[in-house]
């Protein structure tokens, strides 16, 4: 490979409900980042609706890669290869970006990079740290709760995740419960940060287990407002929701604490949408502190899905030149351990 020119990758990210471009140089330098979000549209309905998510992109998709590279100060011509999340997410959703990376790729005759979305989150954080390997990263996200050890560079090893909701999906069920807006875990996280009392709530721990649950504490903070409800009472939202919330924190910083005593992680690795929560940064924050283990956050803009994280993780298989050929499809399911693994 010439390693003497920039590499720029110019990725697409189509998972969700946030349609993305981005440009970035040699896996660790953002040229630009274009993220279009849907949650307006989707508000009203409580939730991501996918035939509607899926329209939305095709409507953005043209316009946002044309500002991504407006933004790089670049042109078609200077792209080394086209990354795109191949899964998992929305079938419909992840169509029109792979569709779009294809006729890129085809048609400029660039090499074309399937990514797996949360292999993205994970490495959003080489675009402003340095890893250092074996570490513990800990996914939070809308649909993914997992604990992942990477003994080196583009290995993962799922050792923990979710039997039932994702902890993204039971602050958003939550909120719903609470009669907040859609997103929830904003508002949840907001009004736990502002309350000046808590409603106890249980933690799941599973044993020795790293899985993780939240169904059952989902269904404790209903039992919370409906008994209140049922006396004529109105609990006060931000007493639950800082129950809640210190149900969650609790046990995925534990979790994660544990995991990273266990497996010699020389850092600890915060990545997915929940990222943002400021209640379990503090959490992670406070815990690491106490281990001596460095705790690597990624800023908040790149919590959120965006594209720059797909450029980011589609570097590791450029610098391989692990490529996709025309069989390339959308997967909505793809394994991270099959992704990643390499001999």
């Amino acid at each position: 490979m010439n390693t003497t020119k920039p590499v720029y990758i110019l990725a697409i990210e189509t998972s969700c409900d946030e349609t993305s471009a981005a440009v970035i140089e040699n896996g660790t330098v953002i040229r630009s980042n274009v993220v279009s979000s849907q949650i307006e549209t989707h508000r009203r309905f409580g939730g991501v609706v996918p035939e509607i998510a899926s329209r939305q992109h095709v409507e953005s998709i043209t316009w946002i890669l044309q500002e991504a590279l407006d933004q790089a100060g670049l042109a078609m011509r200077d792209m080394s290869a086209i990354a795109v999340t191949q899964g998992p997410g929305l079938v419909g959703s992840l169509l029109v970006g792979v569709v779009a990376a294809k006729a890129l790729a085809f048609s400029l005759d660039l090499p074309l990079i399937g990514v797996h979305h949360i292999a993205g989150h994970i490495y959003a954080n080489q675009l402003v740290h340095k890893l250092d390997y074996p570490l513990i990263s800990l996914v939070v996200s809308g649909g993914h709760t997992e604990l992942v050890y990477m003994e080196s560079e583009g290995s993962f090893k799922i050792i923990g995740q979710t039997r039932d909701d994702a902890a993204g999906e039971a602050y958003d069920k939550v909120a719903r419960a609470l009669k907040l807006p859609y997103p929830g875990g904003p508002h949840i996280d907001r009004l736990a940060q502002e309350a000046d009392g808590e409603i106890p709530m249980p933690r799941a721990w599973l044993d020795d287990s790293y899985d993780f649950s939240f169904s059952g504490l989902k269904s404790a903070v209903l039992n919370v407002l409906n008994q209140s409800r049922m006396r004529g009472e109105e609990p006060v939202a931000a007493h639950v929701a800082k129950g809640f919330q210190s149900s969650v924190v609790d046990v995925l910083v534990e979790k994660a604490a544990r995991a990273v005593q266990e497996y010699g992680a020389k850092q600890l690795l915060l990545a997915g949408g929940v990222a943002a929560n400021r209640g379990l940064r503090e959490g992670l924050t406070k815990r690491c502190a106490e281990l001596g283990v460095p705790l690597l956050l990624p800023p908040m803009d790149l919590c959120s899905d965006n594209a720059a994280m797909i450029g980011a993780a589609a570097f590791l298989k450029w610098n391989r030149w692990d490529i996709n050929g025309p069989e390339f499809k959308a997967e909505p399911v793809l394994s991270l351990e099959k992704w990643g693994y390499w001999e």
